[in-house]
């Protein structure tokens, strides 16, 4: 196994080195379900765990269109816009449910889903934006951490320290991801709760 040191210096190259999705890479015709498979995998494989696991697959785009997730192929073909969409799942997908993602992305598609493709593409190069300028911040807390779990259990035998450090290194990592989640599900929650009370359904009641 790697030294901890060693794994956190790959970790901060992994971080260094994230790409994404550049908007004027994404074709301006329409993709049908093949051409769609193909280019998310181009464009995303740095996120897969194993070599073999897929970016997304058939079932999966299928499946977020039947769950209002992403609005239906016109004549069984994709967009700029639904490729979009389908980057913002990719990321929400490994942390929040399909509900969920659903809740925050519904007010998104109705919208900037525009035949003109131009308003989606704005709204996710201000996210992108965004997020980059948080990276450099990202990399310094990594760091900041890996070096608070160094001082810890320093009174503990050598052939258990190493281990130990590392556990705590993945805890302060754990604990604030499961904060950050904890804050999310409790927004979505909130937007649910708005747009329940703002349906026509609702408003009939009253």
């Amino acid at each position: 196994m790697k030294t901890n040191e060693k794994l956190i210096d790959d970790l901060l190259t992994k971080l260094r080195g994230l790409s994404y999705i550049h908007t004027k890479d994404i074709p301006d015709i329409d993709l049908y379900m093949d051409q769609v498979t193909t280019f998310m995998e181009q464009h995303l494989s740095f996120g897969k765990r194993h070599d073999d696991d897929k970016v997304l697959t058939k079932t999966m785009i299928n499946n977020y269109a039947k769950n209002d997730l992403l609005p239906p192929p016109v004549k069984k073909k994709y967009s700029k816009d639904h490729l979009i969409l389908l980057a913002f799942i990719y990321y929400f997908k490994g942390f929040l449910s399909i509900g969920d993602i659903q809740v925050l992305l519904s007010s998104l598609s109705e919208k900037y889903f525009t035949e003109d493709h131009d308003q989606l593409d704005k709204v996710y190069n201000e996210i992108v934006k965004i997020e980059k300028l948080q990276l450099v911040d990202l990399m310094k807390e990594v760091q900041s951490r890996f070096e608070l779990s160094k001082r810890s259990f320093s009174s503990y035998p050598e052939e258990d320290k190493d281990y130990l450090q590392l556990f705590s290194f993945i805890c302060t990592l754990s604990f604030d991801v499961y904060l950050k989640k904890q804050m999310i599900e409790q927004i979505i929650d909130e937007m649910r709760a708005a747009k329940k009370k703002d349906s026509p359904a609702d408003k009939k009641e009253k």
